[in-house]
């Protein structure tokens, strides 16, 4: 597993079009697993803040249940949509899987709730999650080529296409 920071370092050009992809809408959808196993999506908002990914949870909502008892994601960029240029236009459709990890300590929380405009002691009660990261997908086109690249720590980026 890794940090953002270690797909930055490893892949700049590749994190910095993955990043472009989650930053070009507000929402996000998370996949988190059930108790017994079936899938749940959720809408959230993620961030980017220093190396890490982060995003919160209302008090006790049933995503921050799911992770808190399994905590394999998968978070998924708003899907690519023609932004009016075609979809050349589009950043590409992005999506990050691995284990989230709830922080509570505030001092580490501060920086997230700094980033999004908040005051170092809002939303007490909420639950942050840290990602750590086992794959990164962006997939994009290129006139008839779908490009799929993938990163997985210790591996650097591959490259697929299908036409």
């Amino acid at each position: 597993m890794a940090k953002w920071s270690a797909v930055a370092e490893s892949a700049p050009e590749f994190a910095a079009r993955v990043r472009k992809a989650f930053e070009a809408h507000t929402y996000k959808i998370l996949a988190t697993l059930r108790a017994d196993g079936s899938p749940r999506l959720s809408g959230i908002e993620a961030d980017f803040v220093g190396d890490d990914l982060w995003f919160g949870s209302m008090p006790r909502a049933m995503k921050a249940r799911d992770l808190l008892r399994d905590p394999r994601f998968a978070l998924h960029s708003t899907p690519a949509i023609d932004l009016g240029d075609g979809p050349e236009a589009s950043p590409g459709d992005a999506k990050v899987s691995g284990s989230a990890i709830e922080v509570a300590d505030r001092a580490e929380i501060v920086p997230l709730l700094t980033a999004r405009g908040a005051s170092p002691d809002a939303f007490p009660d909420s639950h942050f999650f840290r990602l750590d990261i086992d794959e990164v997908v962006l997939t994009s086109i290129d006139g008839s080529t779908m490009i799929i690249e993938v990163w997985r720590p210790g591996q650097g980026v591959r490259r697929h296409t299908r036409t």
